[in-house]
């Protein structure tokens, strides 16, 4: 099944083109990494499949729908820039909590505590429920807002080159849960990364724009020498490897 339809895709904001004719087709369970240069337009291709951002021309489609006509628990995000404050006086599992209203309240039910904690458990992470935010590592804080993008079980889980700050070690605990989760629950995922060797690591599909799209399909085949000339100008080699197929759809 087609989870995310791309046909034509373009944006323009003002007078400068940000997205020109992109197409692509991501099925159900897939894990996308989406690759380019600063300035390619990738943070803007997951704001037009958010619905934040309107393209000028083109459709998106996921699971048949436009952006703004999903159900919002469909889709889980997790941003690039984290904004709150760290000395907010707030533990693990209240920030968590806030993925099922998209802001903060003064209290929480017992059934939300108890998806919240699921949530956290899910990634291996519940002995973080009870820690204040201000002590998390940076790849404890990765755990807690991803499991706060589950925690609605969405559909489609997009990411904003999620282990930005974080250490070797935690960057990969964190690709190693978000796989066992994908093969779990059968997500799909779409994440925007600078790591060509993560993408040939964990990727099914490959999306490498430039404002144009540059290339998509398999990292066999897209993550190769011509592709990164013209997407960065330079030339390179990467080691290669497949991405198995989820082993259960739970939706």
């Amino acid at each position: 099944m087609i989870a995310v339809e791309t046909d034509n895709l373009s944006l323009k904001l003002g007078d400068k083109t940000v997205l020109d004719d992109i197409t692509c087709q991501v099925h159900e369970g897939e894990f996308v990494a989406v690759l380019g240069p600063n300035g390619a337009g990738k943070s803007v291709f997951l704001k037009l499949l958010l619905g934040i951002l309107t393209p000028s021309s083109g459709h998106i489609r996921i699971w048949g729908r436009a952006p703004r006509d999903l159900p919002s628990e469909w889709i889980g995000y997790v941003p690039q820039a984290k904004t709150h404050d760290r000395s907010f006086p707030a533990i693990a599992v209240e920030l968590v909590i806030t993925g099922l209203y998209q802001r903060w309240r003064g209290w929480a039910s017992a059934p939300e505590k108890l998806a919240a904690r699921g949530a956290l458990a899910q990634l291996g992470a519940e002995h973080l429920a009870d820690r204040p935010i201000g002590i998390l590592s940076g790849g404890e804080l990765q755990r807690v807002y991803l499991a706060r993008s589950l925690v609605r079980k969405p559909r489609l889980i997009l990411l904003d080159e999620p282990v930005t700050g974080v250490d070797s070690v935690g960057e990969n605990d964190f690709y190693e849960v978000l796989e066992a989760y994908r093969r779990q629950s059968g997500a799909t995922i779409i994440m925007v990364t600078h790591d060509w060797e993560v993408a040939s690591r964990h990727a099914c599909h490959v999306l490498v724009l430039n404002r144009n799209l540059i290339g998509f399909g398999a990292p066999a085949e897209v993550l190769c020498s011509d592709c990164l000339k013209r997407a960065y100008g330079v030339s390179s080699t990467t080691h290669l490897s497949s991405c198995p197929r989820p082993e259960a759809h739970q939706h």
